[in-house]
């Protein structure tokens, strides 16, 4: 699944490990969605859409 969560992240100034506490997942985890090798659990990509105060459309693609 194609996503902007890197860009997102580097637009706020956070590291890996920065988004990984917010989100309370590994900072391999985030480095694997970031580089699309795995698809985040939907209660996840929730998570995400809310850290970053964005709808899930915005972030992810098919």
């Amino acid at each position: 699944m194609k996503n902007r969560l890197k860009a997102l992240r580097l637009e706020r100034g956070w590291s890996q490990g920065d988004l990984a506490a917010l989100l309370n997942v590994s900072r391999q985890t985030v480095n694997a969605i970031e580089n699309e090798r795995y698809d985040p659990s939907l209660p996840l990509a929730f998570v995400i859409a809310r850290v970053f105060a964005l709808p899930i459309e915005e972030i992810f693609a098919e």
